[in-house]
């Protein structure tokens, strides 16, 4: 798969697909920050997929029993679960939204909540916005910004034949990125560029029956590219399914990844919501759930009272106390305590998660853990990123794979990737392109030496002090003097 492949191939392009959001984005400008766009539009575009593939699925049974529409909505109003996906009720099906002119905020929003009313599964996912709020008195969104939203969302189809699950995915993965570009600080929590998570995802490199975990999902960008991996690797074949498992802290960013989910057709996802640190929500017994595969983006270097690792009733920091600024190598051992035996994981940390305290006399509490994650050999590799790829931050950011079942080959080594310059320029930010992707996925199944990789022992790891970080050993241009193991 390639960074173009994700964009799908149904009637509605990518292309289309962003004008058109613009367009109903556009409806927005003035009445509401653009920071909320999303949580307008998106609940819309899911009501108009879920009413689209209802009327589409109406009309298969139609066929199937040779009755007229009339017959079948008669026959699916008394048996909702047994020949639709989702039952939609008349006031919320497009034809009807589509007719309404007063009212329109009033309308919307008790149409949304019979949606969820009659759909268990959707309660706290569809109904997170009240279109008919308002602020000292005013509406925040009137009846003729909605309309225009309405009339503007009704010039696509969005059934079953009319575009790949995939491209409506691509429609959450926009909003997301264009809030982002003119967000700040806030943004790059819940996402993640599209080609860093598909990089993860193929060194992950998922099988039949694995079930893979994100514990600070956002909108379940990372797993889903698992997940869209996993289907072009098994393409055509018969093979057990991968089961997905996230956790997201915040309510709107938890709903997001529930749509996500519907919206790429995977109804099994266990999407939770709650603070991963403090209460994780995948538990076996009073221990952490454990599983196969794990891929992350935490927000980098966050603050947590050091009580919330000293006091933990889960046993999971075990290789050391990280200092209260820095959650980084707390993450690292959340997602190490719920990784299997043979399990393996990626995640995306800042730069300075693999080499702060390094060369440092004195006594470094990150250095330590680290320190001890090398001498039990479980560091697997570590890939320097370009910089300017997220969108909350100009650092470049490092992926570590942490493997607890490494090769006969990496027995012993890490492999330190130096993947700065892989990258083309872009406005507002950089990105990584399908032969960069292709180059750093080379490097890191063949693990070996080569222009950008640096295959080190435990040994020479402590010679360095466990400073990680791959421009220490690999030199691009001749701009960073690197180690000289011959010294």
């Amino acid at each position: 798969m390639t960074v173009s492949e994700l964009r799908g191939n149904g009637k509605l392009d990518i292309s289309t697909l962003e004008n058109w959001l613009w367009n109903v984005s556009s409806k927005l400008r003035g009445p509401i920050e653009a920071s909320k766009y999303k949580d307008y539009i998106l609940p819309l575009i899911f009501l108009k997929r879920l009413s689209d593939v209802f009327e589409d699925e109406v009309q298969d049974v139609c066929a199937k029993f040779n009755k007229t529409k009339q017959e079948i909505l008669a026959l699916i109003d008394k048996k909702r679960d047994k020949y639709v996906s989702f039952y939609i009720p008349k006031i919320a099906r497009w034809d009807s939204i589509v007719k309404v002119s007063t009212n329109v905020g009033e309308y919307l929003t008790n149409a949304i909540r019979e949606v969820a009313r009659y759909n268990s599964k959707l309660d706290g996912v569809i109904n997170i916005v009240d279109y008919n709020a308002t602020v000292a008195g005013q509406r925040i969104l009137d009846d003729g910004s909605l309309k225009g939203i309405i009339n503007e969302l009704s010039k696509y189809r969005l059934g079953l034949k009319d575009v790949e699950p995939d491209i409506l995915g691509r429609a959450y993965e926009y909003l997301l990125r264009k809030f982002a570009e003119g967000s700040g600080q806030s943004a790059g929590e819940f996402y993640t560029p599209k080609e860093v998570s598909l990089l993860m995802a193929y060194l992950l490199d998922p099988e039949p029956g694995h079930e893979i975990y994100d514990p600070t999902c956002g909108s379940g960008g990372l797993l889903l590219k698992v997940h869209l991996v996993f289907k072009e690797k098994y393409k055509g074949k018969v093979v057990a399914p991968i089961r997905l498992y996230g956790q997201e802290i915040n309510n709107t960013t938890y709903a997001l990844a529930k749509m996500n989910m519907f919206l790429h057709g995977i109804e099994t996802a266990d999407i939770r919501i709650g603070n991963t640190m403090l209460n994780p929500q995948f538990l076996n017994g009073h221990r952490l759930k454990q599983f196969d595969l794990i891929t992350a983006n935490p927000m980098w270097n966050q603050d947590f009272d050091e009580s919330i690792y000293s006091n933990d009733p889960y046993d999971r920091f075990i290789f050391g106390i990280p200092p209260s600024n820095s959650a980084d190598w707390g993450w690292i051992q959340h997602m190490y305590s719920s990784l299997k035996d043979k399990g393996k994981m990626a995640v995306v940390l800042d730069t300075g998660a693999v080499s702060r305290g390094s060369g440092s006399n004195t006594k470094n509490r990150e250095r330590d853990i680290r320190k001890a994650f090398v001498e039990n050999d479980l560091i697997e590799a570590v890939i320097l990123l370009p910089e300017n790829l997220f969108y909350n931050t100009t650092a470049p950011g490092v992926i570590v794979v942490i493997n607890k079942n490494k090769s006969d080959v990496a027995k012993g080594k890490i492999l330190l990737i130096n993947a700065s310059q892989l990258y083309e320029k872009g406005r507002p930010k950089n990105f990584l392109t399908d032969e960069a992707i292709s180059k750093i996925k080379d490097c890191y199944f063949n693990f070996n030496d080569t222009e950008i990789s640096k295959v080190i022992t435990l040994q020479q790891a402590s010679e360095n002090d466990y400073n990680l970080s791959p421009s220490r050993y690999v030199s691009l241009n001749n701009d960073v003097e690197a180690y000289d193991f011959n010294e």
